[in-house]
């Protein structure tokens, strides 16, 4: 992955059931900031989503893409921009690590790369607003389905 941004937090589930939150990928313009869109486009035989086309609209970064994603059980998926009409690159991954006891430590890795030019200090910026929004929506939604 080219240059990233990190970052975690502690969610008060089990590694699973973050996991399915982050597969429910229709639910995500209820809980993920500036997603308007959500459609699976094509699904492994285990029913988790292969393709996904969201619609994004987020400052700084307005677009209309797709993702592919990797799922290793519960405790990781990557995905990899498939095409984007801004976004050059979106290469992220969720880690799942159980605490045992309850609660759970995501870490979001993000890297973007947008088709118009932006100095790293901005790009750096939209990676950091996607993650702390993510996390903080992902968070609350997982919470709040107990």
């Amino acid at each position: 992955m080219p240059d990233q941004t990190t970052s975690s937090i502690v969610i008060d589930a089990s590694p699973a059931q973050v996991m399915s939150v982050i597969a429910d990928f229709p639910a995500y313009p209820i809980w993920a900031r500036g997603v308007t869109t959500a459609d699976v486009l094509s699904e492994f035989p285990d029913g988790r989503a292969e393709q996904v086309f969201f619609k994004l609209d987020v400052t700084p970064i307005k677009d209309e893409y797709t993702l592919e994603y990797v799922w290793s059980g519960d405790d990781q998926v990557t995905w990899t921009l498939v095409e984007g009409k801004v976004l050059r690159a979106l290469d992220g991954v969720y880690l799942l690590t159980d605490l045992g006891d309850g609660r759970t430590d995501v870490t979001y890795q993000l890297a973007l790369d947008v088709a118009i030019p932006l100095i790293g200090m901005l790009k750096r910026k939209g990676e950091k607003i996607l993650i702390d929004t993510a996390l903080k929506g992902l968070k609350k939604r997982v919470e709040s389905l107990g």
